[in-house]
């Protein structure tokens, strides 16, 4: 019997090399997982619409999770968990955006939202996820402490250069936790694989944390292992050697 029972995937960074694609042999090894009885699941900051297509094109029917754990589907057409952030936090992140002239994304129930495309305040819509992007190091650490200081969001990063802003305490462990109720494992029973500071809380949570070759210093620090990179497979290899055994 498996160990594991859960492989949570982030995706840009992970699963998907440079070139945006799931390489032959991650897909390979993801199918011989899913022929073991071991649910495949993405646990990302894209949002349903961007997840959609690849899980269709890998053929899952497992749970995932959106937007760094603000939303968690049954399936590629079912939702199962959504937390909103409050809309006076939205706009105060935006006030500061525009203070600083700093690059901004939002993701609401109905469209993905950035400064080239803001044209006033869309008071009808529902809020999941916020970010700046800069490569200003002082400015981005200057957002943060400002933000920090309100103690109302959960912030990460999936890249360094920006800054991903969530309601308090919903990250993408709190989606796992929520995939392992559907599936009825514990965390003990999850491989969690990342890149990115958006994928630490999973990462120490799971029963298996692993960051890729590619990670983030301080993402590499909290795994218990350290895989080859997103484009030397490294998803591959974690399955082939931690979940099925595989490697000789």
């Amino acid at each position: 019997m498996n160990r594991y029972r859960m492989i949570a995937l982030d995706m840009d960074g992970t699963l998907l090399n440079e070139s945006n694609l799931i390489s032959e042999e991650n897909q390979y090894w993801i199918n011989r997982a899913v022929e073991a009885g071991i649910a495949v699941c993405m646990a990302t900051g894209r949002g349903h619409a961007s997840i959609r297509p690849f899980v269709e094109q890998m053929g899952l029917r497992s749970p995932f999770v959106a937007v760094n754990g603000s939303e968690v589907w049954k399936d590629k057409d079912r939702l199962h968990h959504r937390v909103l952030m409050d809309v006076d936090i939205i706009k105060e992140m935006l006030k500061l955006a525009n203070t600083h002239d700093v690059w901004f994304w939002a993701y609401g129930l109905n469209h993905v939202y950035n400064r080239d495309n803001w044209q006033g305040f869309p008071e009808e819509e529902q809020w999941l996820k916020f970010g700046y992007y800069t490569d200003n190091e002082q400015l981005r650490l200057s957002l943060l402490q400002e933000i920090s200081s309100w103690g109302k969001l959960e912030i990460t990063n999936s890249n360094p250069n920006n800054m991903e802003m969530n309601p308090l305490g919903i990250n993408k462990s709190y989606g796992i936790k929520k995939m392992c109720e559907m599936i009825g494992c514990g965390m003990e029973e999850v491989v969690a694989m990342g890149d990115s500071m958006n994928d630490i809380a999973m990462i120490t949570d799971a029963g298996l944390g692993v960051a890729m070759g590619n990670a983030q210093e301080r993402v590499k620090q909290a795994a218990d292992v350290v895989a080859p990179t997103n484009e030397d497979d490294g998803v591959s290899f974690i399955i082939r050697k931690y979940v099925l055994g595989d490697i000789r």
